[in-house]
């Protein structure tokens, strides 16, 4: 036999189960197959949530009832929602509007004592703009009855109001349906809006896009 003859046959010698190169390839590809399966099993990890049932407004209390569960990826943020882990605190309400299918973050609820604004029904004649929504700002302007029979120029009474709730008002024999929209008023403006509706000022609501409270 040549030597060529001997050196090709040994290029061709199947390698063996002990052969260190074959064993560290072996490794290599099974810890790249470990590392696959826990990356996907860790993007695929999920946690249950709550989400609002219907929208919850500023004031209302909070109830399971008015929640649903929904699977969810929360990873490291989920500390700062309500879970159905946690549970629901009894006698919280909420402190920030909720929309309907919305998250529940835990700073949007707290004790009544907590509550720095306060809805106030406040009833409006004309049409309102079709942006005037629940959660939406508008500024609340009023003109106060004259010595005329007649009202002042108005005045901006509530800038940046943000909407609470929205409902139609009572109809009067010949006249148009009025409309009653809860707006969230502070301690502060409180006395003004209450003395202008006392004194039958007629008050309008004017849709503020930029949700400013100037």
């Amino acid at each position: 036999m040549s030597a060529s003859t001997a050196a090709g046959g040994a290029r061709l010698k199947k390698p063996s189960w002990k052969d260190p190169r074959l064993i560290i390839g072996i490794l290599l590809v099974l810890a790249s197959v470990a590392g696959v399966i826990a990356v996907v099993g860790a993007a695929d990890q999920t946690a249950e949530a709550y989400t609002a049932r219907e929208a919850i407004a500023v004031g209302e209390t909070l109830s399971a009832d008015k929640l649903d569960r929904v699977k969810v990826r929360l990873g490291e943020v989920e500390q700062h929602y309500l879970t159905p882990a946690t549970g629901v605190p009894d006698g919280l309400v909420a402190v920030q509007r909720i929309g309907k299918d919305q998250l529940l973050p835990r700073g949007s609820f707290g004790r009544p004592d907590g509550l720095d604004r306060k809805p106030v029904a406040v009833t409006v004649e004309e049409a309102l703009p079709e942006q005037a929504v629940a959660g939406s700002r508008v500024d609340v302007w009023v003109a106060l009855p004259d010595t005329r029979n007649g009202f002042s120029q108005p005045a901006l009474l509530l800038p940046g109001a943000e909407i609470a709730r929205i409902t139609p008002g009572s109809t009067a024999l010949g006249s148009a349906r009025s409309t009653v929209v809860m707006v969230l008023v502070t301690d502060g403006q409180m006395p003004n809006l209450l003395g202008a509706q006392a004194n039958k000022a007629k008050i309008s609501v004017v849709w503020n896009p930029g949700g400013v409270k100037r």
